[in-house]
């Protein structure tokens, strides 16, 4: 790496499956993250943030384009993002070298190299796989370099990513714009399973912190916490190795950090899934953003979207946000000039159903199509022209989504509310006008 003053670089840190409880700087007990809750101490953090799609692909897709899934053509797995602009394209348009590091999710090659036309503009590093859980185990396997040809590793998988992140630091020159993908806490799908490194489910094994939406609910919590908290663990530590290179090489003031994660987990204590629902479990991510512009010792209540991190990063580092996004730069909020609190975040939700959700400061309100199905789509269409009610939490009262209010008529006001809200977001991203029925309408059961 060289140093250049001009513009600050950027280190993306994207995690898979990671509540937003396993930090401490959310509120945990179990003492995962003492690198992240230093970060977050000493940067910005985002209380409510919300994916805004549940599911790796989507989700990612989302991320990296600032637009909302249905419209980048990935709303749902084994789908490309090829043809839509990326990060990496405004990124190396404004003059930055553009590297990716890990878990890529949205070429739709599987376990095959991903050709460059797929790669979403990653031009000066590449080393990854579309579908790592394909390629790799936790402790062996491989990625592609920008050639296609296989990067072995026998390692720790995580490990092993923070090493070829660690040398594409060293590669890149500044500014740099740098995303580490990491699949961690994923669980391994071959295995059906979470998979921690050796010892380190062993110290979590003994009266884990069981988060309060799971407790009482059947599902594979009991038996996986202590891998995940392991895998959690360890994924602060490799945040530690990058820090500490970009401490070696005289960057870690002059780079913006940011960590998040695609969605969440909940173990599946909610229909059969660990995401793919609208609960807090699934949607709800740590966000952290430290660095030049961040570095301001603060939380941001405002419900945020990822689709927000798009336009925050741009507009941090002084490239112009382009037309189209859906999301909007954080920086007005984190410098004071606009107010914090409120706001609110669209969220669909595919594969497991065709639904649709809204999330406020308090409320969660979602519907769902009644006779499509998740994966294909109506006709391969991602929307739907018809949803019905599915649930209404009160978040203030019941953080835990323990009751579901949906076609109680004493919260029909609240109801209303937010389905008319939903409907102007499904309006504005997706462009169409569907009939959104009441729990009570007439009609309604017939599906």
């Amino acid at each position: 790496m060289s140093s250049s003053r001009e513009r600050p670089n950027v280190l993306l840190i994207l995690t898979d499956q990671q509540r937003w409880d396993t930090v401490g700087a959310y509120g945990s007990p179990m003492d995962l993250t003492p690198t992240l809750d230093a970060l977050a101490r000493r940067g910005t953090r985002l209380e409510n943030a919300v994916t805004p799609q549940p599911t790796c692909g989507p989700a990612k897709a989302a991320l990296q384009t600032g637009k909302h899934a249905t419209e980048t053509g990935v709303w749902r797995l084994s789908r490309s993002i090829a043809g839509e602009r990326t990060l990496a394209h405004h990124f190396g348009d404004a003059g930055y070298d553009v590297g990716f590091v890990g878990s890529w999710h949205i070429a739709g090659t599987h376990d095959a190299p991903v050709p460059r036309d797929r790669r979403g503009g990653y031009e000066d590093v590449w080393i990854a796989a579309d579908v790592p859980e394909f390629t790799t185990s936790p402790e062996e396997g491989h990625l592609y370099d920008e050639s296609g040809e296989p990067v072995e590793f026998e390692r720790y998988r995580a490990d092993a990513f923070t090493d070829f992140a660690a040398e594409a630091l060293d590669a890149l020159e500044e500014p740099f714009f740098l995303v580490v993908s990491y699949l961690e806490p994923h669980d391994q799908n071959d295995r059906w399973t979470f998979v921690a490194p050796d010892g380190y489910a062993d110290r979590h094994a003994t009266n884990p912190y069981v988060p309060p939406d799971l407790r009482g609910r059947p599902g594979e919590w009991y038996d996986e916490l202590p891998d995940y908290y392991g895998m959690c663990e360890r994924l602060d530590e490799c945040v530690a190795r990058l820090l500490s290179v970009l401490d070696r090489g005289g960057l870690r003031e002059d780079t913006v950090v940011g960590y998040t994660s695609d969605h969440g987990c909940h173990f599946r204590t909610r229909p059969g899934e660990h995401k793919r629902t609208c609960h807090e479990s699934a949607i709800r991510v740590p966000a952290i953003l430290s660095g030049p512009g961040f570095d301001r010792g603060r939380t941001v209540e405002r419900v945020t979207s990822l689709v927000d991190l798009a336009p925050t990063l741009l507009d941090a580092a002084g490239v112009p946000i382009p037309d189209g996004l859906h999301g909007e730069s954080l920086l007005p909020v984190i410098r004071g000039e606009r107010p914090d609190g409120g706001g609110e975040a669209f969220v669909q939700i595919s594969e497991s159903e065709i639904g649709r959700a809204i999330r406020t400061p308090r409320w969660k309100y979602a519907v769902a199509a009644p006779t499509e199905n998740g994966w294909r789509g109506g006709n391969g269409d991602p929307n739907s022209d018809v949803y019905l009610e599915r649930y209404l939490y009160d978040l203030g009262r019941d953080p835990e989504e323990s009751v579901n209010l949906v076609g109680r008529y004493d919260y029909r006001d609240v109801a209303d509310d937010l389905r008319e809200r939903l409907a102007a977001h499904i309006e504005r991203v997706e462009g169409h006008e569907p009939d959104i029925r009441r729990f009570e309408d007439p009609g309604y059961r017939e599906y």
